[in-house]
């Protein structure tokens, strides 16, 4: 067995349902471990967000928030569309 074929059997077992439910599982978990902090603490994490910054240098929480989405997210954007583009053709970047 090549690895290639390998690769095709552990692709084939983890994305089906059983992906689903393990995310899902993880995700109420560990809600429930940590007795449903997303909820218990959305005002503060708001409030955290929302605080101003001190001085004229630095930058503010809300500043870091937006940084690190755009970092995650841009990187993901272009990432996406150039694999649609290498396994699609320039046709892919007309459909995103």
């Amino acid at each position: 067995m090549d690895f290639a074929s390998i690769l095709t059997q552990i692709d084939d077992v983890l994305y089906t349902w059983l992906l689903i439910y393990l995310l899902a599982g993880s995700g109420i978990y560990f809600t429930v471990r940590t007795r449903f902090v997303q909820i218990r603490r959305f005002r503060d994490a708001l409030a955290c967000m929302m605080e101003k910054k001190e001085g004229d240098k630095g930058v503010s929480s809300f500043q870091a928030l937006m940084i690190a989405t755009a970092s995650r997210v841009g990187t993901g954007n272009m990432a996406g569309v150039a694999t649609a583009i290498i396994l699609g053709g320039p046709g892919a970047a007309f459909w995103m």
